[in-house]
């Protein structure tokens, strides 16, 4: 698939996220170097990764869930360097923990 601009590519993800079961988190972008200009952004799904080990020690004055799995699904957004659009790159759709159902879907967030 092919987005205009960066946004619509994001807003693509995260509409096919909320009617999958899962919310979305942007990851990281690459840049290039000559203008400045994002050429590869990631969406991931909001449990990918796992938190960091400071967060989960006694002395941590706010105790958080543990909401990360380690899950992989995720897409990446490449900048057409040519045409200043941006193309679906990658497109990773497994998950590794349970997708929220019909009747929880009004937990996840909304754009």
């Amino acid at each position: 698939m092919k987005f205009d601009t960066l946004q619509q590519g994001i807003s693509f993800y995260e509409n096919y996220a909320r009617v999958s079961g899962f919310d979305t988190r942007l990851y990281s972008k690459k840049k290039r170097k000559s203008d400045g200009k994002i050429s590869l952004k990631y969406c991931v799904c909001n449990k990918e990764g796992f938190r960091e080990t400071p967060r989960l020690h006694a002395e941590c004055k706010k105790k958080r869930p543990i909401t990360r799995m380690g899950c992989k699904a995720r897409i990446t957004l490449k900048l057409i360097n040519d045409q200043d659009n941006y193309v679906i790159f990658s497109f990773q759709k497994g998950h590794t923990h349970v997708l929220t159902t019909p009747n929880s879907s009004h937990h996840t967030q909304t754009v």
